[in-house]
């Protein structure tokens, strides 16, 4: 499986537009000797290059479940589909137009063929126009996809959740040893926060995402309900962070029922960890551990019961 960013849309092409494809087949067909071999050159360079767009564009159905969920969020699958299957529908009508044209110029005298000839391209160009809109958007979805952050879903998860200002971004620092990755969503201004550590010859992810895993559930759209159903399809656990002292503005109770409401949402196993145990003791109750992101108190023993969570087997995801 692939470990580094973007595996399944970095190889996407450019999609050019109508036009673009129209000025390059027309000037190569140019070169061509006669009218039947301009006819047959423009005929099959639009053809195939619209076919290796649709071969360009991944498979939906054998795609790993979180790619598809995000690639829908973004763009739309249903519609990418749509936007293929005219584009196909074109090669296809491009062929025909060009294999009629052909045999009529090989029927014909050597003043009509140049006549047949610009009735083709004519025809031709009517074609590639009709699917100008669908070019933009599999061009604009192009540029989106391999926008997405480097979530790998091959790769062990830890997903951060808590109120701000609770310690997530520290925990990042604190067990990756590095500032955590920015990447950008669609979606959001705010951006995914991603880092990595190594167990052994075993590559882990954290993963922050502010505005998603950060407020009560009621708060958000259909595009972020999506989001978190998408994040639910990695291996992963849901690290969630409470702060006793109440310093980052949000009461107890109220970080309590935000991890309740997590947990009904998102199909992880959860681990909730009081940080900031070097101010103030948590003496609320369950089994919840104690560390302190600001001294390295508690982080390794929380570290390890994220890895031994991580490290049970998962059941296939069919979804």
């Amino acid at each position: 499986m692939h470990s580094n960013s973007q595996p399944m849309f970095e190889q996407l092409p450019t999609v050019p537009t109508s036009e673009e494809l129209l000025n390059k087949s027309f000037r190569r067909a140019s070169r061509a000797i006669d009218d039947l071999s301009m006819v047959q050159n423009a005929g099959n360079i639009l053809s195939d290059n619209l076919s290796n767009l649709i071969r360009k564009f991944p498979s939906f159905e054998n795609m790993p479940p979180f790619y598809r969920e995000m690639a829908d969020i973004i763009a739309g699958v249903d519609r990418i589909r749509i936007s293929l299957s005219r584009l196909g529908w074109a090669s296809r009508q491009i062929r025909l137009i060009t294999k009629e044209h052909v045999a009529k110029i090989k029927r014909s005298s050597a003043s009509d063929a140049t006549l047949i000839r610009k009735s083709a391209f004519g025809r031709i160009s009517s074609v590639m126009r009709s699917i100008e809109k669908d070019l933009l958007f599999l061009n604009e979805t192009r540029n989106l996809l391999r926008k997405m952050p480097t979530i790998d879903p091959a790769l062990p998860t830890i997903l951060i959740a808590g109120y701000p200002n609770v310690g997530k971004s520290s925990f990042i620092v604190r067990i990756t040893g590095a500032r955590p990755e920015i990447a950008s969503y669609p979606f959001t201004t705010r951006g995914i926060f991603v880092g990595h550590f190594m167990r052994g010859e075993q590559r882990y992810q954290v993963v922050d995402t502010p505005g998603l895993l950060d407020r009560p559930m009621e708060e958000r759209n259909k595009i972020e309900r999506q989001t978190i159903a998408a994040l639910s399809h990695l291996q992963g656990v849901v690290l969630f962070i409470l702060d006793p002292s109440e310093h980052c503005g949000y009461p107890l109770d109220s970080q309590l029922s935000l991890a309740q409401d997590i947990q009904n949402w998102i199909s992880l196993p959860m681990l909730i960890v009081a940080n900031k145990a070097d101010i103030l003791k948590y003496t609320g109750d369950g089994d919840v551990l104690e560390m302190s992101t600001e001294t390295g108190q508690g982080v390794e023993d929380v570290l390890e019961r994220l890895v031994g969570l991580l490290d049970e087997p998962k059941k296939p995801d069919n979804a």
